[in-house]
């Protein structure tokens, strides 16, 4: 019988906010307002839209009440167009250190509102109601994956440990194929890479709903 996989945590969550925050520290300067990879965001409007994930992960499971069938309803706008919509954004004059404190900032309200909300809590996310550990999941993998986008465009080396992705993967991506590695198979599971036999993804979701 398989070992069961553990559950995500609030410390895998705090961990990878963290470990990604090192990495993106070595971002040159003149590189902010470059491609994030294969995205069409700039690599500062890729951070910004980490920090507005976690933020809105963190008010969907704040309120008393939270909201079942949409988010929390803070304006969000671009600040050109096709730029991502967010709720929150860095101060555009401050430097890449003041916006790494935004998305430490965020980050650190999403795996407070993991560490305390009950366990039953649910709260609305597009792709199924979910609970403190899925919101958790969803937050280690829009890290795992965007600070990949970064440092592929930029040639500097990222790849987070297995078992973070291991985790994250069984929680929100049920359907993964067998004996892959778990950071492969993450990629793969995002759109970003093929696997052997399986040509990269034009389309992908994760299942947020709590698992049985």
């Amino acid at each position: 019988m398989p070992r069961p996989v553990d559950p995500v945590t609030a410390d895998d969550l705090d961990r990878t906010v963290q470990l990604a925050i090192a990495v993106l520290r070595e971002v040159p300067p003149e590189a902010w307002e470059e491609k994030a990879g294969s995205l069409e965001w700039t690599c500062w409007e890729t951070v910004e839209h980490l920090a507005n994930a976690f933020f809105s992960y963190a008010t969907r499971l704040a309120p008393k009440e939270p909201p079942l069938n949409g988010r929390v309803p803070f304006p969000r706008w671009s600040r050109r167009a096709g730029g991502p919509q967010n709720a929150v954004h860095a101060d555009p004059d401050a430097s890449p250190a003041g916006l790494l404190q935004v998305l430490d900032a965020c980050g650190g309200l999403l795996v407070a509102m993991v560490r305390t909300a009950s366990p039953e809590v649910r709260a609305h996310h597009p792709w199924g109601v979910s609970n403190p550990e899925g919101f958790a999941a969803m937050g280690i993998v829009e890290t795992l994956v965007h600070t990949h986008d970064l440092a592929e465009g930029l040639d500097i080396p990222w790849e987070p440990s297995a078992a973070l992705c291991s985790r994250a993967l069984h929680r929100l991506f049920p359907g993964t194929p067998d004996g892959t590695e778990p950071w492969p198979a993450l990629l793969w599971a995002t759109g970003r890479t093929s696997l052997p036999g399986r040509p990269r993804q034009t389309s992908w979701r994760w299942h947020a709903a709590p698992r049985p």
